[in-house]
């Protein structure tokens, strides 16, 4: 069992959902992500229950699948990025599953 997680752009979400469909990944989950890069840290004890209002410019994707699902999953994720030239490439990762409750 693999985990296959992707990270992109709010405005690229359909897009990478496609993606899971076209791969046959049928059952997996969608998560909102802030994002931070270089020196600019928050405080994120401000933003504690919501206070600061915090942004929320990324969504991160994942399902547990098997070696090829995720393989393919993989491979269509690479051809996305090869044609787009937005600057902000769609990250994906496969992590392999040492053991599982089912």
């Amino acid at each position: 069992m693999k985990l296959f997680v992707v990270t992109c752009l709010k405005e690229y979400l359909e897009d990478v959902r496609n993606i899971f469909r076209q791969a046959a990944i049928k059952v997996f989950s969608v998560t909102d992500v802030s994002g931070f890069k270089g020196n600019h840290h928050r405080d994120l004890l401000s933003d504690w229950f919501a206070s600061g209002g915090a942004d929320f410019n990324s969504s991160m994707i994942f399902s547990f699948t098997d070696a090829t699902t995720a393989g393919h999953a993989m491979e269509l994720i690479k051809a996305y990025n090869e044609k787009s030239d937005s600057g902000f490439p769609v990250h994906a990762f496969i992590m392999p599953v040492e053991q599982s409750s089912h």
